[in-house]
């Protein structure tokens, strides 16, 4: 069943294009992920699915059975309004009985109604469903009043609007959601995940978290050069189609300029008067002239950068403690030394301190008690969750970015102008001498991060890099950041920007305390699994653990004992052989290899898994 059917729809503001001759279908069942560099129009082709704008040209087809379901990046609200409002304002009779009931919960005397509406229209799941999507997305007050709310929370609250939405949506929609995931952290995200599929919808998606987009979507839509590029597969095969892609183009490209050249010569030759077969050629002469003159966005972001030398000392926090009152403890005798190298992560549920942790390492925030020591060569980069600090007075984006410095240093001792370094973040001669309050949201971003990057700072901290960055940006911020030799600190709720930049995490669990974890985001979740188990028995006494052992347990012999002690030897050296390969293939582009790594990867998780099992067994043996 075709769902949206598109004609040769085209969009422009002013001179510039956003795309041209768009045609293709959504179908029942699809679920699509479209991917695109900033001020491509991605939002732009979204609204216009949406109804909420109209191409320039064109026709859009929609099925009058289908509803479609927009979740965007700004979630609007009546001021004043409480987010129970917010929430239930629906115009449905299930919602109108929920709100009844609501009511009569102040109101006893309206109860008998209430419960009469809730059953007639079988309303009571609703809210049962309700209460779920909350506690998921951590909304538990309904009493507040949404101008009172964080930006987050109006976020997740917009979320949890549009996913009850589809619980009262008995018939066809099609669902639209313009970045999900920000503002969600990891818990959050795995869980809206498993509710995607599980409801089973037509799905069109921009995401910048890849994880997440694996997971939901089976199709990747491209936008490049106005123009649309269908991917079957996953985020890894979308990658090696557009490398074949701009391979063949580069390849055309080339043969095109070598035949320019000869007709161009035959050009400039040719008398004024000319046959119809000249005439002919002439017109192809164009077509190879636009061929031969596109060019092709496709550099990798190659800064061997000269970074301001780190001294023996960079940062020691020694018994650092930091509360907010008697109630909100968020550090607790946290004694950490960095060394140069470090790159580690920062994890856990929102609300447990991760910015003030970033505020107090640069001196931002003062502590309670404990001792902060910086090194005389430290040089803090800060990329905040705020974004962009406009100047006082207008400027364009290339004379935003020089004042901080004109040339970017290299190791080789050349340098890169301002205009190379933000042709490297993608911003062209064009949106260089754009006035930056004519840029888009996600342009702005960018401009934001490379301005940290280009003040060359020898210790990185970014906050949230990957939120409202899309993914060719981030592509090129990875680039960077694995030839980054300073200390790199990261807050980030995206798995796979996590897996690939980091090899320590600091987990906050909240009350103070912060778990040192040294390994990638998947080696901790995987440790996660087995560690409750694990910890209870080495914590557990062993006169209680005699204790609470039945006459039919078995006495551990000798050798026994020697089996337990070597896997506990083992099971450390494995999990190193699966860092390696893990390190290995960050590099690696050939298919062959990846698919032996994988080979072995999966013969030592299973081997892993077989150690952990026996150990658990030996372990349960009374000594």
């Amino acid at each position: 069943m075709i769902y949206i059917e598109t004609k040769e729809i085209a969009k422009s503001y002013g001179i510039k294009n956003l795309f041209q001759d768009l045609s293709f279908t959504i179908c029942q069942g699809d679920k699509i992920a479209l991917v695109a560099g900033n001020g491509s129009g991605k939002s732009t082709l979204m609204k216009i699915l949406a109804g909420k704008e109209t191409p320039d040209k064109g026709q859009i087809i929609t099925n009058k059975e289908v509803k479609v379901l927009f979740f965007e990046q700004d979630t609007l609200f009546i001021q004043n309004q409480t987010a129970e409002d917010f929430l239930l304002d629906f115009n449905h009779p299930k919602t109108d009985a929920l709100k009844l009931y609501q009511k009569a919960m102040e109101n006893m005397d309206l109860m008998e109604e209430a419960i009469t509406q809730m059953e007639k229209h079988e309303a009571w799941n609703l809210e049962s469903e309700m209460k779920q999507i909350l506690d998921q997305l951590h909304l538990p007050n309904l009493s507040a009043k949404m101008d009172n709310l964080s930006g987050g929370q109006v976020k997740r609250l917009g979320l949890a609007k549009l996913l009850l939405h589809i619980l009262l949506e008995n018939g066809h929609f099609l669902l639209i959601l313009d970045e999900p995931t920000n503002h969600l952290d990891t818990q959050m995200v795995e869980w809206l995940e498993g509710y995607i599929n599980q409801q089973r919808v037509t799905l069109l998606m921009v995401t910048h978290d890849r994880i997440f987009l694996d997971q939901t979507c089976q199709t990747i839509w491209e936008m490049d050069g106005g123009k649309l590029h269908i991917h079957k597969g996953d985020y890894a095969q979308y990658l090696m189609n557009k490398s074949n892609r701009l391979d063949s183009l580069e390849s055309t490209i080339d043969k095109a300029k070598n035949l320019y050249r000869k007709e161009l010569d035959w050009m400039r030759r040719q008398p004024k008067a000319r046959t119809t077969k000249s005439k002919s050629r002439i017109d192809a002469f164009f077509e190879t002239q636009s061929t031969a003159t596109q060019n092709i966005d496709n550099k990798k972001v190659q800064l061997d950068m000269q970074m301001t030398r780190l001294g023996g000392k960079i940062l020691e926090l020694s018994a650092v403690n930091k509360s907010y009152g008697s109630d909100l403890k968020i550090l607790e005798n946290i004694t950490y030394t960095f060394q140069k190298g470090d790159r580690i992560g920062i994890i856990g549920k929102n609300g447990v301190g991760k910015s003030t942790f970033l505020n107090i390492i640069q001196g931002l925030e003062k502590i309670d008690s404990g001792t902060r020591e910086v090194g005389e060569t430290v040089a803090f980069g800060y990329y905040t969750q705020k974004g962009l600090v406009l100047p006082t007075t207008e400027k364009r984006v290339l004379e935003y970015v020089k004042d901080i410095a004109e040339f970017f240093p290299l190791s080789n001792g050349k340098m890169l102008s301002a205009s190379q370094f933000l042709k490297r973040f993608l911003f062209n001669d064009d949106i260089q001498f754009q006035w930056i309050s004519k840029l888009s949201g996600g342009e702005k971003k960018r401009l934001h991060l490379l301005s940290v990057l280009f003040k060359n700072p020898n210790f990185l901290i970014l906050d949230e890099p990957t939120n409202d960055l899309d993914l060719p940006t981030l592509s090129i911020l990875e680039d960077f950041l694995l030839e980054y030799q300073g200390c790199l600190l990261i807050v980030s709720h995206d798995r796979y920007f996590m897996n690939r930049m980091i090899d320590r995490l600091f987990v906050f669990k909240g009350n103070g305390e912060i778990q040192n974890f040294v390994g990638t985001y998947d080696e901790y979740r995987e440790w996660e699994k087995i560690a409750p188990t694990i910890q209870s028995i080495k914590q557990n006494p062993k006169n209680e653990k005699t204790k609470h052992t039945n006459s039919l347990s078995k006495k551990i012999s000798h050798k026994e004992k020697t089996e337990k002690e070597k896997i506990e030897k083992e099971l450390p050296e494995f999990q190193e052989k699966l860092h390696k390969i893990l390190q290995s293939l960050e590099s690696e582009s050939s298919y062959e290899k990846i698919d032996l790594a994988g080979k072995e990867m999966a013969k030592i998780n299973e081997k892993i898994e077989q150690l952990e099992m026996r150990w658990l067994e030996l372990s349960e043996l009374v000594e």
